[in-house]
């Protein structure tokens, strides 16, 4: 009993639990600001030099400033879990990727600056689950396409859109016409031609549309515009007013912009480009009477058009006028052409029947219209018979005549027709062997869009000098072919066949393209490499030409010293005869100098005397007998 008095007593010397500690908040990146001690939570890392994005970041933050750096991509795990992240700054970095998903964890961003980076595409992925994101700034990228989903998280929440300064040709004008909410749109400095009708008129918040400096002639009329005020600067403007930015385009002031010019707005520096009588003017102005269109001329049709059933038919129709017209094609029947499975409409007015039927003869009448009105012209066509069957052993492109040795089919190039050449007719001759030379040859064919299922192309050809058939299988897709294995100065015979499946019997058959006939150029003398010889014998004849040139002085130079001692060499002159006179040149003091004793000859021989202009010498000086 007497110890649980004394436990009683130990107890209060037990040390007390401690209460629990909040989590530790991560540490600050290297070179970054961190404001953790009060909420919101903040990372700061402006021009800190980074090369990515850090990965000791605090997850808790509110605020990511990551701009001015060096970052080149944004991967999935950069900020993976970062939910509550509110504003997320990468301006003016290197960034080229962006990976998809990077942000999916982002649920709570508001506003995203991706501006002054290299992007040049943005996909669906790339913007997947920023539901509440409201400012989007992409200015200052390169970019030059934009997928129709990327903006579908964002769509409904977005307010503030920035693509200026890219290079955008074309925009997803049906998703951009989603952002019920978009307050300002900046498409200024990009690329863009043309816009679409209606492109903004379910954008019922937008407050300013910037579409400066791009390529656009025209702007069509749309019903925001026609709703709301139109107010060059936002400077007094009311609340619902619409500020409209489109300078810096080429404008073509016709008809077309007679809409905009009726607006009341403040002074802007627009002007207009064209027509030439307009060029260069102030848009404002312009009088609304200048404001015209020309109605359209038809200028060119295509002649009374006569083609056999089976065959295709392509009828022309150019019109002119401003702005320039559309052409559109009415059967004989009454009804709209289009494109279909039997018939294609060309944006030049042309319209191209793939396969003429007994029924489609008739007037056939072109319309041209635009603005300023309407032209009509009209163009007829005759469907004949069909053109008789081609024969199996025939590889001529029409049919033989009788006498004629020309239209003759060698016999190996005939059979091998008869085996695959199928009996429905050809939907087109029109086989051209062009580029020619003496050993190759660019073979050409038509498109054959009648017919269906075709799985490749087949090639035969021989030559007048051989039996020998030679068959080239060309993919479904190619419209020519170049033959490189041909034998110089022979004549070929040559047909292309379709391989495609017969829809009714489920096999595989061929039909003949066509077939034609050419000659190759007859092979030239192949001349032989001459640098090595060539390079040889010139050195050889340089090197003789030296020692030719070295003999010549050499022997010049002998005849000249031969010549200077008087024909004899030049060893001997001296020892030739005694000399009766001699002179002497003295310097002052001294006196003459004796000469020496002449050698008695051994053999007479005639002497030769040196006859010189000076005084003989004495008695003295005459040289002593023997």
């Amino acid at each position: 009993m007497a110890v649980f008095p004394l436990l009683l007593c130990l107890l209060p010397l037990a040390p007390a639990s401690s209460p629990p500690q909040p989590a530790t908040s991560s540490p600050c990146p290297r070179r970054c600001r961190c404001q953790t001690q009060s909420l919101p939570l903040s990372v700061l890392c402006p021009g800190a030099g980074l090369l990515f994005v850090p990965p000791s970041l605090d997850r808790r933050a509110a605020e990511l400033r990551l701009a001015d750096n060096f970052i080149a991509a944004v991967r999935r795990r950069d900020l993976a879990n970062m939910t509550g992240l509110l504003h997320l700054s990468l301006s003016r970095n290197t960034i080229r990727h962006v990976a998809a998903g990077a942000f999916a964890d982002l649920r709570a961003l508001r506003a995203l600056h991706l501006d002054g980076n290299r992007l040049t595409s943005l996909g669906e992925g790339q913007l997947r689950g920023l539901v509440n994101l409201r400012h989007l700034i992409l200015s200052n990228n390169q970019l030059a396409a934009l997928a129709a989903g990327a903006l579908d998280d964002c769509a409904e929440t977005l307010e503030d859109l920035d693509l200026s300064y890219n290079n955008l040709e074309q925009l997803p004008w049906e998703a951009l016409g989603r952002l019920g909410n978009v307050n300002t749109l900046g498409l200024d400095h990009n690329l863009l031609a043309s816009v679409p009708a209606g492109a903004f008129s379910r954008l019922h918040k937008l407050a300013r549309l910037d579409m400066t400096s791009n390529r656009l002639t025209t702007i069509p009329p749309d019903p925001l515009f026609s709703r709301l005020p139109l107010l060059a600067r936002p400077r007094g403007s009311p609340a619902s007013a619409l500020v409209l930015a489109f300078g810096g385009n080429p404008l073509h002031c016709n008809c077309e912009l007679v809409w905009l010019r009726r607006l009341a707005r403040e002074d802007d520096l627009e002007a207009c480009a064209s027509p030439p009588a307009l060029g260069g003017r102030y848009f404002w102005a312009v009088g609304e009477e200048e404001f015209v269109c020309e109605p359209p001329v038809v200028t060119h049709r295509s002649p009374p058009l006569a083609v056999p059933a089976g065959r295709p038919a392509a009828l022309r129709c150019r019109a002119v006028g401003d702005p320039e017209p559309r052409v559109r094609w009415v059967s004989p029947q009454g009804r709209l052409l289009g494109n279909s499975s039997r018939a294609r409409a060309f944006p030049n007015g042309t319209l191209e029947l793939l396969v003429t039927e007994p029924g489609d003869g008739g007037i056939f009448t072109c319309i041209a219209a635009n603005a300023a009105g309407e032209a009509t012209a009209a163009v007829e066509l005759t469907v004949g018979p069909p053109p008789p069957p081609q024969l199996a052993n025939s590889t001529s492109c029409d049919p033989p005549r009788d006498g004629d040795p020309d239209a003759l089919t060698p016999p190996s190039a005939a059979s091998a027709s008869a085996k695959v050449a199928d009996t429905v007719p050809p939907t087109d001759r029109g086989v051209q062997v062009t580029e020619h030379g003496a050993t190759t040859a660019l073979v050409q064919w038509p498109d054959q869009q009648p017919l269906l299922g075709i799985r490749m192309y087949q090639i035969q050809y021989n030559s007048s000098a051989d039996d020998i058939l030679v068959y080239r299988m060309i993919p479904a897709d190619s419209r020519s072919f170049l033959l490189t294995d041909l034998a110089s100065g022979r004549t070929y015979d040559l047909c292309v066949l379709a391989v495609y499946e017969d829809g009714a019997t489920g096999l595989t058959a061929t039909r003949p393209v066509g077939c034609a006939r050419f000659s190759t150029e007859p092979a030239l003398r192949p001349c032989g490499a001459p640098h090595a010889p060539f390079l040889g014998g010139t050195m050889i004849i340089a090197l003789g030409g030296v020692i030719v040139a070295s003999v010549l002085v050499f022997i010049f130079v002998l005849l000249m010293r031969y010549k200077v001692h008087g024909g004899q060499p030049p060893g001997k002159a001296k020892a030739s005869a005694p000399v009766s006179s001699v002179c002497s040149q003295t310097n002052g003091a001294l006196g003459p100098m004796p000469t020496a004793p002449a050698l008695e000859p051994t053999a007479p021989r005639a002497q030769t005397v040196v006859q010189l202009d000076c005084e003989p010498w004495g008695p003295s000086h005459e040289p002593a007998g023997p």
